[in-house]
């Protein structure tokens, strides 16, 4: 069932990719190329989240709706601004016309914005046929499918996923090219699974490629706890609640709108202090 679904979709997206039957792409004439061209400019120096750049935007569209960058630019905003109901359908139809260079990103988007982790395995999964073992957005697609299958408690999956992802990179470039993301996530599943001391083990790596990972460190302070090193977790929780007054986060671009799963909370870092100072004074 699940290979027919797949064939089904593959046979949607070759079509959609070909040709579109109701808006082919076409010539247009030289009155109507100074006119999209005027409405892009017009919505470039408009404010992103304004009605007028969306306006804009529709002008360009109802000349060339074949333009998938032109339906993307009206998603992007909206889906930083969280209406991802209204987004959907613009991502949607830039998929449609576009499906190479944009089903990868609507996948990313469904997973760290949308949290419709199973629609956004669906587009991932389709991007790897489409286009290969690509990324977005700085990542592998295997990367996303991990936070999908992590985020819907499918941990062996998420595993071998973010395994999968460490160990292309050390084999290729070194230890010290693997990204600390994807050693935080793995770190993550094993402390999911009770797996204290793989988890301890995969935060430290992830550590000394970033000493200044505060949300790493939390979950090092989580670890040090659960094995009975109270004093040491309570003083990796000082550090940490250090780096965030000093400003260091996850170092992700969309970190600033979005909150990544398992991303560190001042609240549960306070919490986790103030847990550990009454402990160690009884």
């Amino acid at each position: 069932m699940n290979k027919l679904l797949l064939l089904l979709l593959v046979m949607h997206f070759t079509a959609v990719a070909q040709t579109d039957t109701k808006h082919p792409v076409r010539e247009i004439t030289a009155e109507d190329s100074a006119k999209v061209e005027y409405y892009w400019n017009k919505a470039m120096r408009s404010r992103m989240t304004s009605e007028q750049r969306q306006l804009y935007l529709d002008s360009a569209l109802a000349i060339t709706p074949w333009r998938a960058y032109f339906w993307q630019q009206k998603s992007m905003p909206l889906t930083k601004m969280f209406k991802h109901e209204l987004a959907a359908p613009f991502l949607d139809s830039a998929v449609k016309y576009d499906p190479k260079c944009y089903i990868d990103y609507s996948g990313y988007v469904k997973c760290m914005f949308g949290r419709r982790y199973r629609d956004a395995m669906e587009d991932l999964f389709m991007a790897k046929v489409l286009i290969g073992e690509g990324t977005v957005m700085d990542h592998p697609y295997d990367f996303y499918i991990g936070i999908c299958h992590l985020q819907l408690n499918n941990y062996d999956s998420a595993k071998y996923l973010f395994r999968k992802c460490i160990d292309y990179r050390k084999n290729k470039l070194g230890e010290e090219w693997v990204h600390h993301l994807h050693l935080f996530y793995l770190g993550v599943v094993y402390y999911e699974q009770d797996s204290i001391r793989k988890a301890l083990e995969t935060f430290d790596r992830a550590l000394k490629l970033v000493p200044t990972f505060p949300d790493v460190k939390l979950y090092k302070a989580y670890c040090l706890s659960d094995l009975g090193r109270k004093e040491q977790a309570l003083i990796e929780l000082y550090q940490t609640d250090s780096l965030v007054r000093l400003g260091y986060d996850m170092n992700e671009d969309n970190t600033r709108h979005i909150l990544y799963p398992y991303q560190l909370r001042k609240y549960y870092l306070q919490s986790a202090i103030r847990r550990l100072e009454a402990v160690l004074k009884e």
